[in-house]
């Protein structure tokens, strides 16, 4: 969906505002969506329910945007599905570290089916919708829907024990500096993003005017160096601390909207570009996950998942989006210069916030760009 949708919308005739707007209405959904879902899974500890409910309800709620595409009834349709495919992930992502027990430096290696998915889908797509209309984009997206509800009938739950005992309330784990800092970068790394998982395609297409096959190729490049650096990370996390990796992370993230927006001429920039994709979301995400495995104990652990995903995806995308979409028609350029200043601003927040990190490596440890 992120590849092609705002080339979907900009076929329907909406302009880059709007693209913008419900770009923001896909990601901010996650703003609330994930916590509500994430008390209701610790409550109950029926995390694979949930995951089953929301799959199916979220194919049901997008195959009203079949019926029609009016602005209304597409902005209702698009609230509806997000609100319950937002119960999905971030309680799959616990039980997936259920089942990893001790061995969740691992959870890199099972991630990454889901970055093979998408690499076989976008390119498949790309070279689709060189041939056919984007028009029926929707279809394809349903049939990914129905086999994502399908599939999750096959899993089995793993359940956790509850510590309610020795766990600390949820709002004192939240306001240690270190998790506020965390949360905050969180939140601005995926500001900065928000302008490529919204535009980046149009960008590509309208302004370079390169295919959809070879936008596919990009998107696609950007995840085979997501896929690496997750089969990596269990020697990057024993040798580096998650604070070191992280800052390393937002420079990079700076150093990338640069170089797609004032150098997307240039073939070998945005292949240089799309790898740094390895440090701009797929480091930065398995260092989330296992951020929030420490510091969130089991009873917790649910609206942890959902904390950081409603404040990063939701909250940080849903703005960043938004913004983008109103700044493009006034300048490309100042849209990923916007995403730049954001990621260099989360730097330098973690130079000094995570100084107060748990048993924080010495400075001559840390990795500072």
């Amino acid at each position: 969906m992120v590849p092609y949708w705002p080339v979907y919308l900009h076929h329907l005739g909406y302009s880059s505002t709007d693209v913008g707007i419900f770009s923001s209405i896909i990601l901010g959904t996650r703003i609330i969506a994930p916590n509500f879902w994430g008390f209701l899974a610790d409550q109950t500890q029926q995390r694979l329910s949930i995951i089953r409910l929301g799959s199916f309800l979220a194919l049901v709620c997008f195959a009203f945007i079949l019926i029609q595409q009016n602005y209304l009834w597409l902005l209702l349709s698009v609230i509806c599905y997000t609100f319950f495919w937002h119960a999905v992930l971030p309680q799959f992502e616990v039980i997936t570290l259920s089942y990893l027990h001790d061995q969740h430096q691992r959870y890199g290696q099972i991630r990454l089916w889901g970055s093979v998915g998408f690499i076989v889908t976008v390119l498949g797509l790309g070279l689709l919708f060189d041939i056919v209309s984007i028009e029926h984009l929707p279809l394809c997206i349903m049939s990914f829907l129905i086999l994502i509800w399908l599939s999750s009938l096959g899993f089995t739950d793993k359940i956790q024990s509850r510590k309610s005992e020795d766990s600390k309330g949820f709002m004192k784990l939240v306001s240690h500096p270190f998790m506020i800092c965390f949360l905050l970068v969180s939140f601005l790394l995926q500001f900065s993003h928000g302008p490529y998982y919204t535009f980046y395609t149009l960008y590509l297409v309208n302004h370079y005017h390169y295919s959809s096959t070879f936008a596919g190729v990009l998107w696609s490049l950007g995840v085979v160096a997501e896929i690496i650096i997750f089969m990596l990370a269990p020697g990057l996390f024993r040798h580096f601390s998650l604070p070191s990796l992280m800052l390393w992370s937002l420079f990079l993230t700076g150093i990338r909207w640069l170089m797609i927006g004032f150098f997307a001429d240039s073939l070998t920039i945005l292949i240089v570009a799309q790898i740094f994709h390895a440090f701009t979301f797929g480091i930065a995400h398995a260092i989330a996950i296992d951020w929030i495995r420490q510091h969130f104990y089991d009873g917790h652990q649910g609206q942890g998942q959902a904390l950081y995903s409603s404040l990063s995806f939701g909250a940080g995308g849903a703005v960043g989006a938004l913004a983008g979409g109103f700044v493009w028609d006034y300048s490309t350029q100042a849209t990923f210069l916007m995403a730049a200043a954001a990621a260099f601003l989360a730097w330098s927040i973690g130079l000094k916030g995570f100084a107060y990190y748990p048993h924080h490596k010495s400075s001559s440890n840390v990795l500072n760009p």
